[in-house]
């Protein structure tokens, strides 16, 4: 091999060799969005199987810097929020991120209501991005720490008048945000036959499938969640993971949209995480690894030529002191817990209450809404 070749196979070595004119953002938002695509293979895959993964840790904040600005512009546009006011949402940390970075472009104050699991690191970085983070103190009897920061936005929004909440969970913004996603993934890859998304507030998952299928129709959408999480009808448990799984139903998840759902547990999210960082130098936060994991399955099972698309939430440097330490992970009983080749399978969301990696080709929402709605009940 020559060293042309060399260069076509692995980039320049020399930043001035085929280096494109520099683009000068005025403002900090004009980071957010074209963010790039990287093949994954081994050890999710065997050679020249593998899946396309899409970094939006590439994003200054992460993926959420794209409703977070969405959202504030579309409500300062509505004159649901009125200049200077403030700005108040329930966060485990990539959203808080996301409205900061709104909060300082718009010229609004921002205020995160959080727990005691948002990482210290982001909770110093919020606080130097500008950010008020206010933290509850226990959990919610059923609905654990993300209805105890809901309520708490609720109590602040009463007492600070004028102040708006994007309310992530139910905001068709929040889907909205992602169709400049799907239009960055045509443009980059064309023709997916698969989209693999973890999903939390259902959002990103919504948004990104709606945008793909005006441009690929047959395109299958795999939802991964975490274990202990209720979105899909399993039982609600304590959550270790972050950042995917919910202990309510949120409104903006598109239930008919997903072909199946995966949940995965938390040592083996950690491994797929260690892994991506050691083979590929590109690695992220749980939804990182749980849907590197799913993606990979599905690149092993599906038929050769099958356009896998994977979303990558965010980077690791949020998880140093959690997914990356030995330490904490070995306290926490999950490290060097490696995932079957295969998940388990059950019938049905509510079959029994998983434990480990497994996958449900039904899906249905857990509270029947389009039902509901069909029959007039509000």
């Amino acid at each position: 091999m020559n060293r042309l070749s060399l260069l076509d196979d692995f980039g320049p070595l020399s930043p001035a060799a085929h280096a494109p004119v520099p683009v000068i953002a005025r403002r900090p938002a004009q980071l957010v969005g074209n963010t790039p695509v990287l093949w994954i293979d081994q050890p999710f895959a065997p050679p020249g199987r593998g899946f396309l993964a899409k970094l939006e840790g590439a994003n200054p904040g992460g993926i959420k810097d794209r409703p977070g600005l969405h959202m504030i512009r579309e409500a300062r546009l509505r004159g649901d929020l009125l200049p200077g006011a403030p700005i108040i949402e329930s966060s485990s940390g990539t959203l808080g991120l996301g409205l900061a970075l709104a909060g300082l472009t718009f010229g609004h104050p921002v205020t995160v209501v959080s727990d005691p699991g948002m990482e210290p690191a982001v909770v110093r970085l919020l606080t130097a991005l500008g950010a008020h983070v206010d933290q509850v103190s226990s959990p919610h009897p059923t609905g654990g720490w993300q209805q105890a920061r809901r309520e708490r936005v609720a109590e602040l929004l009463a007492a600070a008048g004028g102040a708006y909440c994007p309310d992530q969970y139910s905001n068709p913004d929040n889907v909205g945000a992602y169709r400049p996603l799907a239009a960055e993934l045509i443009a980059q890859l064309g023709r997916i036959d698969v989209l693999v998304a973890a999903v939390g507030t259902g959002g990103h998952s919504a948004g990104i499938a709606a945008g793909l299928r005006e441009h690929s129709p047959g395109l299958q959408l795999i939802g991964v969640d975490s274990i202990n999480s209720a979105i899909f009808g399993q039982p609600v448990g304590p959550r270790l993971m972050r950042g995917l799984g919910s202990s309510i139903h949120p409104a903006n998840v598109d239930y008919a949209a997903f072909s199946e759902v995966h949940w995965v547990a938390p040592g083996e999210a950690v491994w797929a995480c260690r892994r991506l960082a050691r083979r590929h130098y590109a690695s992220g936060g749980w939804s990182v690894g749980a849907v590197a994991l799913v993606a990979g399955w599905a690149a092993r099972t599906m038929p050769p030529g099958t356009r896998i698309a994977a979303v990558f939430p965010d980077g690791p440097h949020r998880y140093l002191e959690t997914v990356y330490n030995d330490a904490w992970c070995v306290e926490q009983g999950i490290l060097g817990v490696e995932p079957a080749q295969e998940p388990d399978e059950i019938a049905a969301p509510d079959e029994y209450a998983v434990t480990g990696w497994t996958r449900c080709s039904q899906v249905l929402d857990p509270l029947d809404r389009a039902a509901a709605g069909a029959a007039g009940v509000r």
